[in-house]
């Protein structure tokens, strides 16, 4: 957990109080409208959490890597109220999840944890602003453009193994749309497409 940085004592106790399961990318973690029982923490791989409209649209909001937890979960659980999100497994990955109930006894017991909870609040409030920026401001294009950027960046390789209809998915459009601007983008030496891998290229 690379990026929790907490105390050696607290990471002990959140491992000992935690179920450690492991999950295969396209899994759901949380669903919407589904009670918060546990909330995830990162151990390895990483998550994307997505908001799907009353038509049945989504759009990703923001990825989780190692070390950081749901904050949409983290709410909805502490406040007994339903996931107004869903969190699906973007890489293979191993997950603590923490019971609600120990939630409530850390944030007692660990000033730390707490602190550990604001940060992630803050740092999940930026990236909604910038989601919000993105979709009125933003061209599908440029959208596109930065998203292959986060996804290159979340796995460390310039090599990105997704389809044209998870993107579509993730940016809230549609498969059609996506496919003609990866061809333009493709056309303009940005990156090179092949079937379900698309290769982000260095700017000459």
């Amino acid at each position: 957990m690379n990026e929790f940085q907490t105390s050696a004592a607290l990471r002990e106790k959140l491992y000992d109080e935690s179920t450690v399961r492991h999950f295969k990318e396209g899994e759901v973690i949380v669903n919407e409208n589904a009670y918060i029982r546990a909330i995830p923490i990162v151990a390895s791989g990483s998550l994307r959490v997505m908001r799907t409209d009353d038509d049945g649209r989504e759009i990703l909001l923001y990825y989780i890597k190692p070390g950081e937890s749901c904050i949409m979960s983290f709410l909805g659980g502490i406040h007994d109220d339903t996931s107004k999100v869903r969190a699906v497994v973007e890489e293979e990955a191993d997950i603590l999840m923490l019971p609600m109930e120990k939630v409530r006894d850390f944030i007692r017991d660990y000033p730390e944890w707490l602190d550990y909870i604001f940060r992630l609040y803050h740092k999940r409030f930026e990236e909604l602003l910038e989601v919000v920026n993105a979709v009125a401001f933003k061209k599908v294009d440029d959208r596109l453009l930065t998203l292959l950027q986060k996804k290159a960046e979340l796995t460390g390789s310039n090599v990105i193994f997704t389809t044209h209809e998870q993107l579509a998915t993730e940016l809230g459009t549609a498969r059609a749309v996506v496919s003609r601007l990866l061809k333009q983008l493709e056309i303009n030496n940005y990156l090179q497409l092949e079937r379900n891998k698309i290769t982000l290229l260095s700017p000459k």
